[in-house]
């Protein structure tokens, strides 16, 4: 959830494709890295590869903008934290540039504004992942996606284990304590309660990243008011922002989950009230 940090500090907001396909990994390993992911690889394998395959045949994709994440040769079998992050490695050398992140901000939509306050992921994450190859930091503040665990911080929810691995026993726990309405959502008040439990003593750089992350995720997957936990799922796993990019792709149906600024507008001059699912 790092890569949401940025775009809270500039208003509001409007799969992932594994290492390899099915073809390239033994079903023993896809089982095993299926338990540990709670089962969505095999579906993002097939997904991705479908995806790729139909993005190239409709010419829609010549490979120069965004190349398939099958050729990232140094993430054999990647971490969920990396594939949450290998979204943004637009050339697959484990290197994320700030045009990186900003030429990917604005592939999902952002404005220009939005997209250029991404850099500051930059700034927050380059030297903790440069730390696994140098002691300098580095002079064009890239982030080394295959040392993205060393970025983690404080406050969170651990649902990240310290090598970059997911909990699918941390993230259910997450939804059965505080999924009030048992819908398999979390309100507004419901995230504020999460991120309460989750502070540690004398951490305020931690609490302000776990902050900015939940909030600006809420403004990113709101679907109803909530954030759904299949929703979040993607989110965490870096599945999200392929899922994104593909239905931008779709002109007829496009991506309308979330809440910007046409959003509150809206709600304002039609009901008087900023929450636009009331209308």
């Amino acid at each position: 959830m790092i890569w949401t940090t940025a775009l809270f500090l500039l208003g509001f907001v409007p799969r992932v494709i594994a290492s390899s396909t099915e073809q390239d990994i033994p079903q023993s390993t896809v089982a095993s890295l299926n338990q540990e992911y709670h089962g969505p690889l095999q579906h993002v394998f097939s997904t991705s590869a479908r995806t790729l395959h139909s993005l190239s045949e409709s010419g829609q994709s010549d490979g120069s903008s965004m190349t398939p994440v099958t050729n990232a040769s140094f993430l054999k079998f990647p971490t969920a934290l990396q594939q949450h992050v290998l979204f943004w490695d637009r050339n697959n050398d484990n290197i994320i540039t700030p045009y990186d992140v900003y030429s990917g901000f604005r592939e999902l939509g952002f404005s220009t504004i939005f997209s250029l306050g991404g850099l500051l992921i930059n700034i927050f994450f380059s030297y903790p992942t440069r730390l696994a190859h140098s002691y300098l930091p580095d002079p064009f503040f890239r982030i080394y996606v295959d040392s993205i665990h060393k970025a983690k911080h404080g406050s969170d929810t651990g649902i990240y284990d310290s090598d970059g691995h997911l909990r699918p026993q941390l993230y259910d726990e997450l939804f059965d304590k505080f999924d009030g309405s048992g819908t398999g959502s979390l309100s507004v008040g419901e995230l504020y309660s999460l991120l309460k439990k989750d502070r540690v003593a004398a951490d305020p750089a931690g609490w302000s990243f776990a902050f900015m992350e939940w909030w600006t995720t809420w403004l990113l997957l709101q679907r109803e008011g909530r954030v759904w936990k299949d929703d979040l799922r993607q989110c965490y796993d870096g599945s999200l922002f392929w899922r994104i990019r593909e239905e931008r792709m779709n002109k007829d149906e496009g991506w309308h989950q979330g809440y910007g600024w046409k959003s509150f507008f809206r709600s304002l001059y039609l009901g008087g009230t900023w929450k636009e699912w009331e209308l």
